[in-house]
């Protein structure tokens, strides 16, 4: 059972990353701020000073195109923010 799905790489997160040492996961339905933090402490080897977590809803969208309306909607998830104790910092980019 994997706790986090992906991390976030966004421009965003990509500058609270560099001045608040924060980064984004996006994160099982189901899982709680404890098991956020010992999955990223155990992933990454690194301190977790605290968690923030976020549900966001699918959203209905709609194209139109030559044969007509489609309809759908987009996934909802849940999002994690996490706060890195001083002097620590996660490089996404090492495992390429």
């Amino acid at each position: 059972m994997n706790i986090l799905i992906k991390p976030i790489v966004t421009e965003k997160m990509t500058a609270q990353g560099e001045s608040l040492n924060r980064y984004g996961f996006i994160v099982r339905r189901d899982a709680n701020k404890q098991q956020i933090k010992k999955a990223v402490e155990a992933l990454y080897d690194v301190n977790v000073a605290a968690v923030n977590t976020m549900v966001y809803g699918g959203k209905n969208k709609s194209r139109y195109t030559k044969s007509g309306v489609i309809s759908g909607r987009t996934n909802s998830f849940k999002k994690a923010v996490v706060t890195l104790a001083e002097g620590e910092a996660i490089d996404f980019y090492s495992n390429i």
